[in-house]
């Protein structure tokens, strides 16, 4: 290499200075670590229950926003997949008296994964905008287990189920931080080290190109809904193992967090990218802001303001122009 190609090496050469928007999340993450270490170690925001606590709640965020990362880095959208976890936890719970525990987690997990071959199976064979299929499906899964249930919880007696899903811990480890790391591990190995994930990414980012490359489009963006769909259904196995219970309740609301976590974590919300590592950082941001405003002490409606904000800088920070 001569002395006039350094100059020019140089420059194509990432540095964190050059392309310090990709780490955003990483250093936004220590930053409220810290600040609420500092002014809230006396409130108990360092002691291993509330640690663990912040793990326990944002597990079933980290579960979906790993398959949302794929929905949204295919270029589609996902809003039903808090609903589907209501309904799955619905489903298992009215079937674990008759057929046990693994036929409960099979039925909420088999019912979310029909959901999401729903969705995919409207969007690319009829084409119909994923945003407005999963909006309409938000309400029928949302309305159905509803109707199921008389809105009324279910309770889920069997301890085994509890404990495997939710309440139980290895030792001093959650079992909910045991599934965000295997839903962490599949996900990110599926997106960096498959064809399948390698599909996915030039889908996003380039549908036509991809087809062209011999890539089946439709094919890739409904097995991604359909994946959502199911681990949907697992997340609802989460909620109903760690609240003895299934409700339409669970996971109401959850598509906006999930969704916020992805693109917290450095997901485009066009597709083309994702990271899987970044999104459930991203959902663990998310709950470690909740955990220390609510040791703060203040009011819901504050919380909601100063978590928005937050996150609006943040993604605003992380956006590449």
């Amino acid at each position: 290499m001569t002395q006039s190609t350094l100059p020019n090496a140089a420059k194509t050469r990432p540095s964190f200075l050059t392309n310090w928007r990709s780490y955003v999340v990483y250093v936004g993450f220590a930053l409220v670590f810290i600040f609420f270490s500092i002014f809230l170690r006396d409130a108990g925001f360092l002691s291993s229950n509330n640690l663990l606590n912040i793990v326990r709640q944002t597990a079933t965020i980290s579960v979906m926003a790993v398959a949302m990362t794929f929905v949204i880095a295919s270029g589609e959208i996902d809003l039903s997949i808090g609903s589907i976890a209501g309904l799955s936890s619905v489903l298992a719970a009215l079937t674990i008296p008759q057929f046990g525990p693994l036929g409960g987690a099979l039925a909420g997990v088999l019912g979310g994964a029909l959901i999401g071959l729903i969705n995919g199976s409207l969007v690319t064979g009829l084409g119909i905008p994923s945003f407005l299929v999963t909006l309409g499906m938000l309400g029928i899964a949302n309305g159905v287990a509803q109707w199921m249930t008389a809105t009324a919880p279910v309770p889920i007696l069997n301890d085994g189920f509890n404990n495997f899903f939710g309440s139980g811990d290895l030792g001093p480890i959650p079992s909910l931080f045991i599934w965000t790391v295997v839903a962490l591990g599949i996900g990110h190995f599926i997106l960096r080290r498959t064809s399948f994930g390698r599909s996915v990414l030039a889908v996003g980012g380039n549908a036509t190109a991809a087809n062209y490359s011999g890539i089946n489009v439709a094919r890739t963006k409904l097995m991604v809904l359909l994946a959502s769909g199911a681990v949907a259904g697992l997340a609802g196995m989460l909620y109903a193992g760690r609240l003895n219970s299934g409700r339409f309740q669970w996971g109401q609301g959850d598509e906006l967090s999930v969704i916020a976590a992805v693109i917290l974590g450095g997901t485009p919300l066009f597709g083309g990218a994702g990271t899987v590592f970044g999104a459930v950082l991203g959902a663990l941001m998310i709950g470690l802001i909740n955990n220390g405003l609510i040791l703060m002490g203040l009011e819901y409606s504050q919380q909601l303001i100063i978590r928005g904000a937050i996150i609006i800088l943040a993604v605003a920070l992380a956006r590449r122009k």
